[in-house]
């Protein structure tokens, strides 16, 4: 037994053992609303039915909280489970702890460790194993594909293991200091800044509108919607569909599935009119 997990609690441990082969199905059922949240509350719940056993209402809010938008690299999810499981603990001993900083640092973490994961783990890790193994392939040896399994998937399931036991123990330390100092408002503040900022980025690059509008006199074109739009503000369109999305969602209570189908209904309608 590691020094790292040999800190923590026996019966704790049980339960970050718990997390990490619950983990594995973080992906299982994702959705584009929340992507692996379904997955993030199921590996949560063994800390949830433990620390709020004898609270159901805090249990309900905080599996309420496991449930909302997740979505990093899988090989460093199991630390930010850690780290949300250490704050979920010392929000159910601390009746002033500020429960809303649980969400604004998972957010705040998902953005840097799926950088940080994707060219770790994808981008070199996979690239190396995959070159051994094509090459002892071409060679003929009939190992090639067990030889890149293992050369990929050994690391990544030890960071993975460790790193929910690291999250857990950095995160109550971390919890303890920042209290102390009383810098959790500060804290909250920032991470949900960096949320934010995430947020933002996300809509930049997924939402897309190009149009392909253009007004034409005598052969020449004297409109393009799309131009005019750009010279306006670039990306105006799927900032305002995206902000009219939250509106209805947040102000008027109109669910994710009816937003999904009338933006496919009017994607289709814009491009029947031959405007997008």
């Amino acid at each position: 037994m590691s020094k790292l997990t040999q800190s923590i609690p026996a019966e704790e441990r049980k339960l970050l053992r718990k997390a990490f082969w619950r983990s594995f199905t973080l992906y299982a059922a994702v959705s584009p609303a929340k992507q692996g949240a379904s997955g993030f509350c199921y590996s949560m719940m063994p800390f949830l039915n433990h620390f709020y056993r004898n609270d159901e209402k805090a249990k309900k809010e905080a599996l309420s909280r496991s449930m909302s938008y997740f979505n990093t690299t899988i090989t460093f999810s199991t630390f930010i489970m850690g780290l949300v499981a250490s704050m979920e603990k010392k929000n159910s001993e601390q009746a002033d702890f500020d429960a809303s900083s649980i969400n604004a640092v998972k957010s705040s973490l998902m953005g840097p460790l799926a950088g940080i994961g994707d060219s770790i783990f994808w981008g070199v890790l996979r690239v190396i194993a995959a070159g051994i193994a094509v090459g002892l392939g071409a060679s003929g040896n009939v190992l090639a594909p067990i030889v890149f399994l293992l050369l990929f998937n050994v690391p990544s399931l030890l960071v993975k293991y460790y790193g929910t036991f690291l999250g857990y123990k950095l995160g109550s330390e971390y919890i303890q200091k920042v209290y102390a100092s009383g810098l959790m408002n500060i804290l909250t503040k920032a991470a949900s800044i960096v949320g934010l900022i995430m947020v933002g980025g996300m809509t930049a690059s997924m939402v897309k509108f190009q149009s392909t509008f253009e007004l034409n006199m005598k052969g020449e074109s004297v409109l393009n919607l799309q131009s005019m739009l750009d010279s306006i503000f670039v990306g105006l369109v799927p900032l305002g569909l995206t902000l009219l999305c939250y509106y209805l969602l947040k102000k008027k209570n109109i669910s994710i599935t009816a937003l999904i189908i009338g933006v496919i209904v009017l994607s289709i309608f814009l491009s029947f009119l031959g405007i997008a």
